[in-house]
């Protein structure tokens, strides 16, 4: 009788572990296959649209390449990413174009995101980026064209 438990309690636990990993996983997944478009930035006393005249920060997450891809505010930003369950950390950007722009939102971005420790998805599938235990930047889903 005592080994029929120690059985049962020994198979509740692996279905239990195997389903909190799958949570993990299934909201990585989430992070992939689709662009996240800027709508919130902690920070900076401007207005958010004075930050960003002209066109909104935006990331696509390359799963194979480990890198993320998209633009600052204004020129081209690509760099490196770590991802561990719901650690995210972002690497050095790489080589970018070389455009002015109005505003100073570059600049905050670049700030922000090399700060970055976690990340969440939250009810409304808006991505939050986590400095801490404060998100710092926020992205919605953009819909593709």
């Amino acid at each position: 009788m005592k080994r029929y438990t120690i059985a049962i309690v020994s198979v509740l636990t692996l279905f239990i572990a195997s389903c909190n990993a799958s949570k993990d996983t299934a909201g990585a997944g989430d992070l992939f296959d689709t662009t996240w478009e800027l709508e919130y930035i902690s920070g900076p006393r401007i207005a958010f649209e004075g930050l960003y005249p002209n066109k909104k920060p935006q990331l696509t997450f390359d799963q194979k390449e480990t890198r993320v891809y998209g633009n600052n505010g204004c020129n081209g930003y690509s760099a490196p990413y770590t991802l561990s369950g719901k650690t995210l950390t972002f690497g050095e950007a790489g080589p970018a174009t070389m455009m002015f722009c109005d505003g100073g939102g570059e600049q905050q971005f670049l700030k922000q995101i090399k700060l970055i420790t976690s990340y969440s998805i939250d009810k409304d599938g808006k991505l939050n980026l986590i400095q801490g235990d404060i998100p710092v930047m926020r992205f919605k889903k953009v819909t593709k064209q």
